[in-house]
């Protein structure tokens, strides 16, 4: 499995917009934390899957080589505008555009300059990717599509990904708890909405942390109904997806509120990743060496190298051969 790192992050832009703020400070640096994980992992691609890009027939797939200009988020205005540079990776889209037919999923590219990129998968890019040196497979969320389905695409993005040789970095972006506060509050004072949704978000947590995955099967229907969590926990089924059912171990970089709603920074560490290491770099002669097989191919085909002159190897077997017959007639000269 290529599968080198994975992600679930939430798509709030509040932390990253208002850092300073006590109640999304801990969000913030959870995020960071999480971004040096993924580079640390070294992978070629961020296969990226957002509740907050919605398609209703087909499953759609960001096909344009490279998107970038400013975004202004459709709740959260006031507190700021969003740039962003996202480079897609478009073979590996391609691929997995022609595969997701066989398990009975249309999928179409979206591939236009000005295509309104959503907020969630901007603020992940702009955490974890801060620089752009990573390209992008990015997800819509069909809201027709069930969990099920949500793994099978994400299988099959893991899958497309490994027949080319990429090393993959899964990232779902998501909420946790769906509630949001009415009114206006003092930032400074923001809470998860009920002490209920708080307490299904930490049991959640928990379970994710321990990694039993029978009592996570169990519980995520009663969590995504009772705490109305962001587009039924989704998110949380593409990772499961990409891993093939299972991690080894996660860590919760960071919990709290978004206005009200739940949020978090898991990261999750693949079953196979101490077999996924760095790449080994190819073996390289001394240099004195490489220039030597490379003259002695040369000279095979041209009877010359680049920087040298013609061989004289054979003007020096003529010049013996013109001695030789030299001697040979001062000598019948002698006998005579």
């Amino acid at each position: 499995m290529p599968v080198v790192s994975a992600f679930l992050v939430h798509g709030s832009p509040l932390p990253f917009l208002r850092p300073e703020n006590p109640p999304w400070k801990a969000l913030d640096t959870g995020y960071r934390s999480a971004a040096a994980a993924l580079a640390a992992s070294k992978p070629d691609v961020m296969a990226v899957y957002s509740t907050q890009w919605i398609a209703v027939l087909d499953e759609l797939w960001q096909a344009r080589p490279r998107s970038r200009g400013v975004h202004v988020d459709e709740n959260w205005h006031e507190y700021g505008d969003l740039a962003f540079d996202i480079r897609a990776d478009v073979e590996l889209t391609k691929a997995i555009l022609a595969a997701t037919p066989a398990f009975g999923v249309r999928s179409k590219p979206v591939d236009y300059d000005g295509f309104p990129i959503d907020t969630g998968t901007i603020i992940a890019n702009n955490y974890l990717n801060p620089r752009g040196t990573l390209p992008l497979v990015i997800a819509a969320n069909n809201v027709y599509h069930d969990w099920q389905t949500t793994e099978k695409l994400a299988a099959t993005a893991v899958a497309c990904a490994e027949s080319l040789g990429r090393r993959v970095a899964l990232v779902a972006v998501g909420g946790l708890s769906g509630s949001i506060i009415r009114e206006e509050i003092d930032l400074a004072r923001d809470r998860i909405a009920s002490k209920a949704d708080d307490a299904w978000n930490r049991r959640m947590l928990a379970l994710i942390v321990a990694g039993n995955s029978k009592a996570l099967a169990e519980a995520c229907p009663k969590y995504a109904q009772q705490a109305r969590v962001d587009m039924g926990f989704k998110h949380f089924a593409w990772i499961l997806g990409g891993l093939g059912g299972r991690y080894a171990r996660a860590k919760v970089h960071a919990y709290g509120p978004s206005y009200g709603s739940g949020a978090a920074i898991i990261e999750f560490t693949p079953v196979v990743s101490p077999a996924m290491k760095a790449r080994p770099k190819p073996a390289v002669k001394p240099r004195s060496a490489s220039k030597a097989l490379s003259r002695a191919k040369r000279a095979a085909k041209a009877g010359m190298t680049r920087r040298s002159k013609p061989s004289r190897k054979p003007a020096r077997r003529k010049v013996a051969a013109r001695s030789a017959k030299r001697s040979a007639r001062t000598t019948r000269r002698a006998k005579r």
